[in-house]
């Protein structure tokens, strides 16, 4: 299929593109890197009367990364930027590890981190990742900017927040600290495809125990849901996986993480996936918060 007719616009400054977004109010639609887009637009899932492209907009592709600042990505830099920046995967390691895993390296090379979190697609890594750190996205209009804390971010699948005329200019995460460690994984059916459920992970650990643990999903759950372990996992080992606590909490998971069946899979099996994953992802982030600086930061492999 094509998509239906649409007045296409391409601005030279992100001004620009903010008063064409203006004029056009709820008819318009931004493009950036696409790989989400374009795909609706064929199918005529969406049918906007108007595309502004920002594509060819300069300088709206930066990444600055600091421990002080953390690291800020601008709309245009796509996932392959971030995913390979050595000094992104020193400050917030969490961004490669997770970035590893969307998609196909051709979809990363095109694909924008900033268009897939404002996507909001509880399929994609990113909206978990974003939630996960507390990161802030920020937006323009012809009205001022603002910022949207993750927490904010998400109204529901395919939703978010963001007003009609307001354009994505760039996502802030906040610096690692020490003593905390994250880890993701996910299975999916084939490499490439959409996970059927994936765990991101954020665990603190002091002098080899867990003080805090945090976790997100992805394909489970409400889109933007951060669940709180440290109940259970406060005093688990992060030496020794056997831990009981590390299995009860994969049984609280069970439990709290609601899941839905589709055409790939059944809501029980996915349920299934969410405890196998959270013990897996939980304990994989509190070795990584004990693991020595100069080692190479920890991925866990996904199945995609």
């Amino acid at each position: 299929m094509k998509p239906s007719p649409l007045t296409y616009h391409r601005p030279r400054s992100i001004d620009e593109a903010c008063e064409v977004l203006a004029g056009v109010a709820h008819e318009g639609k931004v493009l950036a890197g696409g790989q989400s887009l374009i795909p609706l637009l064929s199918m005529r899932l969406a049918a906007p009367a108007h595309l502004v492209d920002i594509g060819s907009i300069p300088r709206l592709d930066a990444i600055s990364a600091s421990q002080e600042l953390g690291v800020t990505f601008d709309a245009l830099t796509t996932h392959a930027a971030l995913e390979s920046d050595p000094t992104v995967a020193q400050v917030q390691p969490l961004l490669g590890r997770a970035l590893r895993l969307v998609a196909h390296p051709t979809i990363r090379n095109r694909g924008t981190t900033v268009g897939s979190i404002v996507h909001a697609d509880p399929s994609a890594e990113m909206p978990a990742v974003l939630s996960l750190l507390g990161g802030t996205l920020t937006v323009r209009s012809v009205r001022g900017v603002r910022q949207i804390p993750a927490a904010e971010l998400f109204a529901g699948p395919l939703e978010s927040t963001l007003e009609a005329d307001e354009i994505a200019t760039s996502v802030t995460v906040p610096a690692a600290r020490p003593g905390t460690g994250t880890a993701i994984d996910e299975i999916a059916r084939r490499h490439g495809d959409y996970a059927l459920v994936g765990v991101v992970a954020q665990v603190e650990v002091e002098d080899g125990a867990v003080t805090s643990a945090r976790m997100t999903y992805v394909s489970a759950g409400e889109l933007g849901q951060v669940v709180d372990y440290t109940d259970i996992l406060r005093g688990a080992s992060a030496h020794d996986e056997r831990d009981p606590l590390w299995q009860q909490v994969a049984e609280k998971a069970r439990e709290t993480v609601e899941t839905e069946a589709d055409i790939h899979a059944t809501d029980r099996y996915r349920s299934q996936l969410v405890a196998a994953l959270t013990g897996r992802v939980g304990f994989a982030a509190a070795q990584d918060a004990i693991r020595d600086d100069t080692r190479v930061p920890m991925h866990t492999g996904g199945s995609r």
